[in-house]
């Protein structure tokens, strides 16, 4: 099975030059991404600020690359319709903001997107299983959210093989995210766990040839 299935690549805009952020958009096209990740921080959720809606309305009209958006922020379910309308594809919040997920998940989901829930380093798999009938896409963050550029958690491994498990038992379309540590090495690993989609920012936009780190991270197939 794991052969069978594809291996997306979502190049995290967290980590490109903003100040020619066409350029580096294309790049990760040319380079073969099929995804744009884009880390959205509220400096309360997690300790760091990033952008709003009105970067993803900038970003969705230099690319028709997925637009992957991941809300680290308090208010999911108030914003997500801004972001929607903004160009998001999939939006994804962070089980830890709510005592009821699946209300959170189908309230997103009427801004007409796929949903994802995260995890944080610290939630364990299992607070996933019970929605993921109502998610397009979990992801399993890798590093304490909040700054790219940290190292690869290898207690994520098992998460993601926990997930892949309940996932295919049920028999499920759910996909699995990365994000955090992501390279060639970490790749693979993630990869044999079961992943199905990589997030990586240092590794691809930081890279001397953003299209030769998507071909090596693709290359743990």
């Amino acid at each position: 099975m794991e052969s069978q299935r594809r291996l997306l690549i979502a190049p995290s805009i967290l980590a490109a030059d903003f100040s020619d952020l066409a350029g580096e958009i294309r790049k990760a096209e040319t380079g073969g991404a099929e995804w744009l990740h884009l880390d959205v921080m509220d400096a309360h959720f997690v300790p760091n600020l990033t952008f709003g809606p009105f970067i993803v309305s900038a970003i969705r009209k230099l690319t028709a690359l997925f637009l992957d958006t991941h809300l680290m922020i308090t208010d999911p379910i108030g914003y997500a319709p801004r972001f929607a309308e903004a160009g998001s594809d999939l939006i994804t919040f962070h089980v830890e903001a709510f005592e009821n997920p699946r209300e959170a998940a189908t309230r997103i989901r009427r801004s007409d997107v796929k949903v994802g829930a995260s995890i944080k380093p610290a939630t364990p798999p299992e607070v996933l299983f019970p929605l993921l009938d109502a998610l397009d896409l979990v992801l399993v963050m890798s590093v304490e959210p909040g700054f790219g550029g940290q190292k690869f958690m290898p207690h994520a491994l098992e998460k993601i093989r926990a997930l892949r498990r309940e996932i295919d038992h049920r028999r499920l379309d759910t996909l699995i995210e990365v994000d955090g540590g992501v390279d060639p090495e970490t790749a693979a690993l993630a990869r044999e766990a079961g992943v199905d989609v990589l997030v990586a920012g240092t590794a691809v936009f930081r890279a001397e040839s953003p299209a030769r780190a998507i071909a090596q991270l693709r290359s743990t197939m």
